[in-house]
This record gives C-alpha cells, sequence and structure tokens, in this order.
C-alpha cells in the first residue's frame, strides 16, 4: 500500500513542454474550449500553444496543446478534465 504523499514514480522530467493530442468532434469552439480546460491547471498556455487539424472528411478535429509540465498530478488533472469534457472523445 502506497502513502498518498509520496510522489508517484513517473518516466518523464519535470519541468518540461509536454503535447496533449485531443480528438473531437468537429466544432467551431472545439480549440478555444480545450485551451480553457487545459488553461485550469497551465495558465500560462496560450493560443500558440495550439495547432488543430480537420480528419479527411470534416468531421472530426484534433487539438494539439502543449504546455509547460510542472509534475504529474497537474498532467493528471488535465487529462481527467479533457477526457470528461463533453466535446472530446479521446486524449492521448
Amino acid at each position: 500500500m502506497s502513502d498518498v504523499n509520496t510522489p508517484r514514480e513517473t518516466l518523464i522530467e519535470f519541468p518540461c513542454e509536454f503535447p496533449l493530442k485531443i480528438m473531437g468532434t468537429t466544432h467551431e469552439a472545439f480549440a478555444i474550449t480545450m485551451l480553457q480546460v487545459v488553461q485550469q491547471y497551465a495558465p500560462d498556455t496560450q493560443e500558440h500553444h495550439v495547432r488543430t487539424r480537420l480528419s479527411s472528411k470534416g468531421n472530426f478535429t484534433s487539438a494539439t496543446i502543449t504546455v509547460t509540465a510542472t509534475d504529474q498530478e497537474q498532467l493528471d488533472n488535465i487529462y481527467r478534465s479533457l477526457t470528461s469534457h463533453p466535446m472530446v472523445k479521446v486524449v492521448y
């Protein structure tokens, strides 16, 4: 059993630039909405950190948002918020 105050081991060295790849149904507000979700935990993330691409048929949009990750807890919180968002299909 591990202590909740014991940091988990991770292969990531913090701080680092970490790309979050998010896919969802195409919507005009997808990119800005995903940025706002990320900014709750990484407030320095700005629009120029976001790249988007439409799927070949235009039904889906992928967004890559690069954040300056400070620790694993921050990344976990971002992933939880993104994966629970109704516009998001997958985060990888």
